[in-house]
């Protein structure tokens, strides 16, 4: 499945936020997730049945705003004949809005991965927990368990193990010998471990020389990952991948695998936010460089050079939540292009004072310069608040920043 690009997570996660948001009064927001392999006749059997159950609610307005909710998603549901590759969640009820009075929501996504399993959740929010999971980084990362006995090679792509081979070695137990049956079994002993370990290192080329990883982990019990790992038994481009300090497990089959990712979990989530420091050090240097370097920061500055094709590295906090809008006052005819903060009043009319200002044409702002700058050849990357540089990076330059190719005037 193709990696979700930095527009299309920025987009799913503020889709997210916003249906979050929505709280309702009682147990009247409906959620269902229909994996791709669900008929959608069963889906709708099943809802009809829901809808019928639904009528031994007490409270009026809430038995009337769930048969609501499922009726909305028996309408839409008849637009598919079959479920999308990755499945469908749907996201429908009414909403508080202050006071006593509700709205209608609704959202219909095709998520990012396929849904695992089908669901049914009628609850005062919306049920989005396993939406979130498939926000997770799907960087892959390749793994090995390794003794003298047993080696195991697997991949991690996000938070799934996927076992590649498991291989038993044919390395004798060493033994109390004496003389020169001792000596004979000693090297008849090293032979057979430099084959393993030849082997191991020959299916590694294989598994994984072909892959784009971020890095590659290794663990085992005792010193013999290291006796492996520093050998010469790995291919010189997967070594440049080998992520240090080795990991010491207790297992070496399948288990050893599902060990070695929580050994290495700080490491792990170490290795995103260095990337992201990284990024925001970069932007730094430019910035203390005379005269500014190769640094645009500040939504003018970076537009500009975004419609010049000078930026070569787009910066943009995953924590922007701006629109770009053209308003116009409802009492004096004043209008303005500009950028707002989203879910915010807009203001008083700054011509005349009133209160009856208007947005139209509104993009987001995040998805307006993306959309401009990856025809220009830019790349975009995403920052997160997760590190300190990344919290700097929203605060202090209002989430929006770039690398230039060249100075711009």
């Amino acid at each position: 499945m193709a990696e979700m690009s930095h527009l299309d997570k920025y987009k799913f996660r503020r889709d997210l936020e916003e249906i979050e948001a929505a709280a309702g009064r009682g147990t009247e927001l409906v959620t269902v997730y229909v994996p791709p392999d669900k008929l959608i006749s069963d889906v709708a059997n099943y809802l009809r049945g829901e809808y019928s159950q639904s009528s031994n609610i007490k409270s009026q307005s809430t038995r009337k705003h769930v048969q609501g909710a499922i009726e909305s998603i028996l309408q839409r549901l008849k637009y598919y004949k079959q479920a999308p590759p990755n499945g469908l969640v749907f996201f429908t009820g009414h909403k508080a809005i202050g006071a006593d009075q509700t709205a209608m929501v609704a959202y219909v996504l095709e998520p990012p991965e396929p849904v695992p399993s089908f669901l049914y959740r009628c609850d005062s929010k919306f049920f989005t927990e396993p939406l979130h999971d498939m926000l997770v980084e799907k960087q892959t990362y390749a793994l090995v368990v390794i003794d003298q006995a047993e080696a195991t090679l697997g991949l991690l792509r996000g938070k799934r193990i996927e076992t590649l081979k498991n291989v038993q070695s044919q390395v004798p137990r060493k033994h109390r010998m004496g003389g020169q049956s001792a000596h004979r079994f000693e090297r008849l002993h090293e032979q057979a471990v430099h084959e393993f370990f030849k082997k191991i290192g020959d299916l590694m080329t294989d598994a994984f020389l072909s892959r784009d990883l971020a890095g590659i982990l290794v663990a085992g019990p005792g010193y013999t990952k290291e006796e492996f790992a520093k050998g010469g038994y790995i291919h010189h481009e997967l070594m440049k991948k080998i992520i240090t300090p080795f990991f010491d497990v207790g297992y070496t089959d399948e288990n050893g695998l599902r060990e070695i990712i929580e050994a290495a979990r700080p490491v792990l989530t170490g290795l995103d936010l260095m990337r992201e420091k990284e990024l925001v050090q970069r932007l730094m240097e430019e910035i203390r460089k005379p005269e500014g370097g190769l640094a645009a920061y500040g939504e003018s500055q970076v537009r500009h050079a975004v419609e010049l094709g000078a930026v070569d590295l787009l910066l943009i906090s995953e924590g922007l939540r701006k629109v770009r809008a053209k308003v116009v006052c409802a009492n004096c005819g004043y209008t303005n292009e500009g950028t707002y903060d989203r879910d915010r009043s807009l203001g008083p009319c700054p011509n005349c004072g009133q209160e009856r200002l208007a947005a139209s044409e509104q993009r987001d702002l995040v998805e307006e310069l993306t959309e401009k700058a990856i025809p220009m050849g830019s790349k975009v990357e995403l920052v997160s608040r997760d590190s300190e540089e990344g919290d700097l990076f929203l605060k202090a330059f209002a989430g929006l920043a770039a690398i230039l190719r060249y100075r711009v005037t």
